[in-house]
């Protein structure tokens, strides 16, 4: 569950006006519903999702319904199982699950396409999930997109080689226009 003030914040962040909204953790649909008031509901947004626990996705669909959305909401592992593995959407957004361990990195392909970051290829440490839900936000963004997630803070300062030189391609490769740290404890889990 994100907070609402978190949820509020990161598309107002986003300004999502028009195009397809993909969220991979979609949760109940928070986001979704966030996003169409954010455009005033106009109905220029598109709506898709990935959600790995078939009752939370039932409460997503049914949260867009009482919000006279539609969308494509696709139950699986959305970084094992990807649903959307075509889909480049204007706008990702999401919080997935923070600090995942033992998640399926050596599941992960050496040639999936979602290692790539700009010129540099990353690898994905099974210890933690984090960096790898960002290679999959990016991945999925279409040219000039934009993506904005709430991830761990520890995500910031990790010294995992692999996730330090995730990092850097982000930054380095210009993937990273804004960092907004939370305090802590603001999840109610």
């Amino acid at each position: 569950f994100t907070p609402r003030s978190v949820v509020k914040l990161l598309v107002a962040m986003m300004e999502p006006r028009e195009g397809r909204v993909f969220d991979p953790a979609c949760g109940s649909g928070g986001m979704f519903v966030q996003s169409d008031i954010f455009a005033k509901h106009s109905g220029n947004l598109a709506f898709s999702g990935q959600e790995s626990v078939d009752t939370t996705l039932r409460l997503c669909k049914m949260n867009l319904l009482l919000h006279g959305l539609n969308g494509d909401i696709q139950l699986g592992n959305s970084l094992l199982d990807d649903k959307f593995a075509n889909l480049r959407a204007d706008f990702v957004i999401a919080n997935p699950p923070f600090n995942m361990d033992g998640w399926g990195a050596d599941r992960i392909a050496p040639n999936d396409k979602r290692l790539q970051i700009g010129n540099r290829k990353c690898l994905p440490t099974d210890s933690n999930a984090n960096y790898f839900w960002m290679m999959h936000f990016l991945y999925h963004l279409k040219e000039g997109g934009t993506a904005g997630y709430v991830m761990a803070n520890g995500a910031m300062t990790t010294n995992l080689k692999e996730e330090k030189e995730t990092r850097a391609a982000l930054v380095d490769e210009g993937f990273v226009d804004c960092i907004v740290q939370l305090p802590d404890k603001l999840f109610f889990g």
